[in-house]
């Protein structure tokens, strides 16, 4: 049960940042040892499936897709996204300096956590980490746009943003960002809008499902240019998560609340010169660095854990042949 609540605070912390644009519920599930074995169980959803269900074969189907591992990890997942939907929604309108602050930190060290086992001195690493990392940049670049609220939409926005949610270093948030559906989902979770809610996750189920397939089989195939890709899109969405930034465009949304569209990156002096407003650069500096502290500790954490379940896997072998 130890394990399966660790499981499920690791779920609850992939949630929260599928909530955050910017950061990927993928990188957690990266730096905390979890993400082949979600892609594989992912995987698992395919027609011999469907017949051990359609043949009554339950307890065969639920060891089939890791039923225990996606039950205690979807189970954090959407407690946290219930629960840090309106939270979020405050901290980005109240606090955006220190909480881009927070998050920038967090990417950074996603990236070193990341890197750190891979051929750093193979031409296919570099390659995979500038394709990666120019991809990305783009797509922080290109002007989100005001899009139709109804559910056709709403359909595709899940299944495009579910896809950029299992990729490190791609937000899924920052896609509905893109798509003009950030703030809409987000008040949908709040206001509990079933049918938007409803027609959301059955978009994202059959991206999910459809896209694990096509990642899991590039990461037994092609690890390193797969993962060097994976660490180049974390270093390109860094320019989508700079914390000083000068409103250039706005959107009115439904309620008649204005919200910036597109945005300019600045340095903190030039922020303060333009905005007449604090930069907060101590406070900014002080909460990147706790941000990045954060990761490399889980990440430590993570590869303790997995050597200790690798040394009892060994004793337990050794125990057995003699």
């Amino acid at each position: 049960m130890i394990k399966h609540f660790i499981l499920y605070l690791k779920g609850m912390a992939m949630g929260a940042a599928d909530v955050v644009p910017g950061v990927s519920g993928g990188t957690i599930a990266f730096i905390s040892g979890i993400y082949e074995t979600l892609l594989n169980a992912l995987r698992s959803f395919d027609a011999q499936l469907l017949k051990m269900m359609i043949k009554g074969q339950w307890s065969e189907a639920w060891r089939k897709i890791n039923g225990t591992f996606l039950l205690f990890l979807l189970s954090g997942i959407g407690t946290s996204i219930l629960a840090l939907s309106r939270l979020m929604l405050c901290l980005l309108e109240f606090y955006p300096i220190p909480t881009w602050s927070f998050f920038l930190g967090l990417i950074l060290a996603s990236i070193v956590g990341v890197c750190r086992d891979l051929d750093l001195g193979n031409i296919r690493f570099w390659m995979g980490f500038i394709v990666g990392a120019v991809l990305a940049y783009g797509i922080t670049v290109i002007s989100p746009t005001q899009t139709p609220e109804a559910l056709w939409f709403i359909f595709i926005s899940g299944t495009i943003a579910i896809c950029a949610m299992i990729l490190p270093g791609i937000s899924g948030s920052f896609i509905l960002l893109l798509l003009g559906k950030y703030r809409f989902i987000l008040q949908a979770l709040h206001d509990l809008n079933i049918p938007v809610i409803l027609v959301f996750i059955m978009g994202a189920v059959v991206g999910l499902l459809s896209f694990s397939h096509f990642l899991s089989w590039f990461l037994r195939r092609h690890r390193l240019t797969t993962v060097s890709l994976l660490a180049g899109f974390m270093l390109g969405s860094l320019n989508k998560v700079w914390p000083w930034k000068q409103s250039l465009t706005y959107y009115t949304d439904r309620q008649g609340k204005s919200h910036p569209l597109t945005e300019q990156n600045l340095l903190p002096s030039d922020f303060e010169v333009v905005t007449g407003s604090s930069s907060q650069w101590f406070l900014a500096l002080t909460l990147m660095v706790f941000g990045a502290i954060l990761i490399l500790s889980l990440e430590y954490w993570g590869r303790q854990l997995s050597q200790d379940a690798d040394q009892e896997v060994d004793i337990s072998e050794s125990s057995a042949s003699d």
